[in-house]
């Protein structure tokens, strides 16, 4: 099979998925060149570096896009823990939206045959009920992160259908591995710690996708003709209840589980009660996606099991000091 890029351009690339990106990308004997915010943001003499500053309408990508084939597209405002913006929708289009949109048509300018965006399931939505979500979107999305992502896949496809730049968009769920932050991270802690967590009545079904199955299916969309303007779930393909997600992690850690079997109603009440109902959802509720798509148009699987993307985030947990 034909690959379709060797000079591959990453943006994010000093990020928690970039960082694990280039170096595949370049295991795999893939140029990389990584556009990062500035120069003190990445020191690894394997790749090129081009600072880009901020990311938005008016950022310039000349310098960074000459001689690319692939431009892998991670960069993005996340969730904001302590959001500070008057308008966080506005901020999260500045960015997003604006940025991704410049991108696209500067990369389609200079001749650069396929923009790979990294979006998010949040596009799908926030839960399921018995039924994954597919790459097709039902309803809109909730916060103002999902709208901006949801946005930016659409300005993308139209630039495609405009240029002939090719365009692949991947909505991971949550992502795990080493260099993992927030709940994931709190999650270690408590298991680590023994911390009595009160989730063994809990049979909701998570999907989740392992750092090292991302970047490969990543890797896989900068490869294989066949990805060319198409839209991918992906995930480790084993969905966990929360309870099984703690059992997993302790497992690896050789720790035993301490579950309390507390109702999954209380849980939400005291939640509810406590302002925290969105992470309620996360803990509580279901979020299932289909990524069949992937093994029928690409022939992708994921080459980590849970077990094994567990047991990396683990032994990183517990080398990190």
């Amino acid at each position: 099979m034909k690959t379709v890029a060797h000079n591959v351009l990453v943006t994010g690339a000093n990020g928690f998925v970039g960082k694990a990106l280039c170096e595949l990308l370049f295991a795999h004997g893939m140029t990389v060149t990584a556009a990062i915010r500035n120069e003190a943001s990445m020191q690894d003499d394997r790749f090129s570096s081009i600072p880009v500053g901020d990311i938005d309408g008016n950022t310039r990508w000349d310098e960074a896009l000459k001689n690319i084939d692939c431009v892998v597209h991670l960069a993005a405002r996340v969730h904001v823990m302590k959001e500070t913006a008057s308008s966080p929708l506005a901020e999260f289009r500045r960015v997003n939206c604006d940025g991704s949109g410049k991108l696209a048509r500067d990369a389609a300018a200079a001749g650069v045959k396929r923009l790979i965006y990294l979006s998010t399931i949040k596009v799908n939505g926030e839960l399921t009920d018995g039924e994954p979500f597919t790459e097709q979107v039902n309803s809109a999305p909730l916060d103002p992160y999902g709208v901006s992502k949801w946005e930016a896949e659409n300005l993308l496809r139209q630039t495609a259908s405009e240029t002939g730049m090719e365009v692949v968009i991947i909505r991971p769920p949550l992502v795990y591995g080493p260099g993992v932050k927030g709940n994931f991270l709190t999650l270690l802690k408590s298991v680590s710690k023994g911390v009595p967590l009160p989730f063994a009545l809990v049979n909701n079904r998570r999907s989740l996708v392992a750092l090292g199955n991302l970047v490969d299916m990543i890797r896989e969309c900068v490869a294989n003709p066949m990805a060319a303007n198409e839209t991918f779930l992906v995930s480790d393909g084993e969905d966990l209840s929360t309870a099984e997600l703690i059992k997993c992690i302790a497992k690896a850690m050789g720790r035993s589980p301490r579950l309390l079997p507390l109702p999954p109603q209380w849980l939400i009440a005291g939640a509810s009660i406590a302002g925290k109902k969105v992470l309620a959802d996360r803990l509580l509720g279901s979020l299932q996606v289909d990524s069949g798509k992937a093994a029928r148009v690409l022939g992708w699987q994921p080459p980590q099991t849970v077990a094994q993307g567990i047991a990396r985030v683990v032994d990183w947990y517990e080398k990190r000091g």
